[in-house]
C-alpha cells in the first residue's frame, strides 16, 4: 500500500468541472446540505443525500481533523403542509396563547422528525456539526444570528425584492447573473415556491420571499403583516447563521438546483453583497426504484423506516449497511437503479469484506489508496475496488484485515466480529431436519435461505454408516 496521498478534487455544478478543493479557511471547513421536510417520512431518494454527503463529511474530517470542519443539515418544518396540520391539531391552543406556532409544529413533526434520525443512525451517518430548525430562524433572534425576516429586509433595502399585493417577491430581474448555477435565460425562470404565488410579479421568474398569512392560515408576525416565509429563504438563513455568508461546500440533490439552490443563490449573494454564496456546489444524482420513477401510483415509493423494519422490498427487510453500501456503490453524481438485485450484491460484498476484516483483532491504518480514491471526487466505486483487493490478501492477523477493518470503519460499516454462533447454527438444522421429517418444505427452506443470508451454506447429505440425513455447513468466503 502506497504512502503517497493526493489532493481533494470536488466537482463543481456551478462551474461544471471537477476542482482542487482549497478551503476558505483551513481550520474552519464548512459544508451546508440541505436535509428533510418533516411532514412525513423520509424516503429513500432522501437517504441517498444523506448517505452521500455523510462520506464527504468523513473526509474531510480526515483530511483537515474533525474539529476543523462544520457540517449544518437543517430541518425543514416551515412548510404549509405542516403549518395546516399544526393548526387543525392545535389551532384552539395557539389561539388562547397556551401553544406558539412554532411549539406546535415541534408536536406536530417530533415524530418524523425522530424516525429520521433513528433512520440515518441505521444507516451508518453521523450527526452534523449542527441541525437547524427553520422555525427556529424566521424571527429576529436574540442571539443576532441570520434570520428570514432579517434577510428579506435586507434585499428591499439593496433593491432586490419588492411588496406586491402584500407578499414579498425576490426580483429576478435586479440580479444581471441569476440563473448561474443551473444555466437557464431568465426568461426561462417559472416561480419557484412551495406557497402559491398569485401576486403581481414583475418578471415571470420572481419568486416569493414572504407570503401572507389569511385569518385561517398560521402565521409570524412581520413588517409585511402575518404570514410565513417562502421555500428558499429558509437555507440562505440557516446556513449564514452558522456557516457565515461565504463558506466552502454546499450540497443537496439533483432536482434541488433549480428552483431551491438557484434562488438560494439569488437571495443569499444580493443580501450579502457578495459573489458567490457557497464556493463548491455537489449534487447527487435521480434515484429510481426497479428501473422506474419513484411514485406512489406505481406502488413502488418506499420510507427508510419501511425497508429497514418490513418486508415490502424484495420480501424481507434490509440491514442500513447494505443500504449505505447499495448507494454507495454507483458514483453519487450519476443515476442509481434502487433494486432488489442491488441490495443482494451488497449484502455479499459486505459479507465478504466483514469476514476478512474480522481476521484482524484491530483496525490498523487506513489504506491511503483508499483516501485517495474518495480525494478523487467521492470515487467510492474505486475505493471499494481497493476494499476487494485487500479483502483478498486478508489473512490471520496480518496487515491486510486490520487495513480493511480502518476502511470499513472510516466508511461507516459496523466493524463488529463477523465470527458466527455455532451453537444458533446446530439449532437452526435441527429444527430445519424436523421440518423436513414434516414435510414443511416451504419453512424448511426459509431457515436455509435465511442461513445463507447470514453467509452459512448448508449441505444436505447422507451419513454412510446409517444411511440417516445429515446436513453439514460451512461459511462463505
Amino acid at each position: 500500500m502506497s504512502d503517497a496521498s493526493q489532493g481533494l478534487r470536488l466537482y463543481n455544478t456551478l462551474t461544471r468541472t471537477k476542482e482542487n478543493f482549497v478551503p476558505i479557511d483551513a481550520l474552519n471547513v464548512r459544508m451546508y446540505v440541505c436535509g428533510p421536510t418533516v411532514y412525513d417520512f423520509a424516503h429513500i431518494g432522501n437517504a441517498r443525500p444523506v448517505i452521500v454527503f455523510d462520506v464527504l463529511f468523513r473526509l474531510l474530517r480526515h483530511l483537515y481533523g474533525q474539529a476543523h470542519v462544520t457540517y449544518v443539515r437543517n430541518i425543514t418544518d416551515v412548510d404549509d403542509k405542516i403549518n395546516a396540520r399544526a393548526l387543525r391539531d392545535f389551532g384552539g391552543e395557539i389561539s388562547a396563547g397556551k401553544l406558539s406556532l412554532n411549539e406546535a409544529i415541534r408536536r406536530v413533526t417530533e415524530k418524523t422528525a425522530d424516525q429520521f434520525h433513528r433512520d440515518v443512525a441505521t444507516l451508518g451517518c453521523l450527526e452534523p456539526t449542527v441541525e437547524p430548525r427553520a422555525t427556529e430562524f424566521v424571527e429576529p433572534r436574540a442571539d443576532g444570528k441570520a434570520d428570514m425576516i432579517t434577510l428579506i429586509q435586507s434585499l428591499i433595502q439593496r433593491g432586490h425584492a419588492y411588496v406586491a399585493g402584500g407578499d414579498v417577491l425576490f426580483d429576478t430581474a435586479s440580479m444581471p447573473d441569476y440563473g448561474q448555477l443551473s444555466k437557464r435565460n431568465l426568461d426561462e425562470q417559472q416561480a419557484g415556491a412551495r406557497v402559491a404565488v398569485d401576486a403581481h410579479k414583475k418578471n415571470p421568474g420572481d419568486f416569493v420571499l414572504w407570503k401572507l398569512s389569511s385569518p385561517e392560515e398560521p402565521g409570524w408576525q412581520s413588517p409585511w403583516g402575518r404570514g410565513r416565509p417562502g421555500w428558499h429563504i429558509e437555507c440562505s438563513a440557516m446556513s449564514a447563521a452558522y456557516l457565515g455568508e461565504v463558506f466552502d461546500i454546499h450540497g443537496g440533490g439533483l432536482d434541488l438546483i433549480f428552483p431551491h439552490h438557484e434562488n438560494e443563490i439569488a437571495q443569499s449573494r444580493c443580501a450579502h453583497g457578495t459573489s458567490v454564496m457557497a464556493n463548491v456546489w455537489m449534487h447527487n444524482g435521480f434515484l429510481q426504484v426497479e428501473g422506474q420513477k419513484m411514485s406512489k401510483s406505481l406502488g413502488n415509493f418506499y420510507s427508510i423506516h419501511e425497508l429497514l423494519e418490513t418486508e415490502t422490498f424484495g420480501g424481507r427487510n434490509w440491514p442500513g449497511e447494505v443500504l449505505r453500501l447499495a448507494m454507495l456503490m454507483t458514483h453519487y453524481r450519476e443515476p442509481i437503479d434502487f433494486s432488489v438485485r442491488k441490495l443482494e450484491e451488497a449484502e455479499n460484498t459486505l459479507r465478504k469484506w466483514k469476514r476478512a476484516a474480522d481476521l484482524a483483532p484491530a483496525a490498523g491504518r487506513l489504506p491511503v489508496e483508499v483516501i485517495n480514491a474518495l480525494s478523487d471526487d467521492l470515487a467510492t466505486y474505486a475505493a471499494f475496488q481497493v476494499l476487494t483487493q485487500v479483502a483478498g490478501e486478508a489473512a490471520e492477523g496480518n496487515e491486510a484485515a486490520a487495513a480493511l477493518k480502518a476502511s470499513l470503519l472510516f466508511l461507516g460499516f459496523d466493524v463488529a466480529s463477523a465470527k458466527v454462533d455455532q451453537d444458533k447454527i446446530a439449532k437452526a438444522i435441527a429444527n430445519r431436519l424436523a421440518l423436513i421429517a414434516a414435510k414443511n418444505w416451504a419453512e424448511a427452506d426459509r431457515i436455509r435461505d435465511e442461513l445463507l443470508a447470514q453467509g452459512v451454506q448448508l449441505k444436505d447429505g447422507k451419513d454412510p454408516a446409517t444411511g440417516e440425513r445429515i446436513t453439514t455447513w460451512e461459511v462463505k468466503r
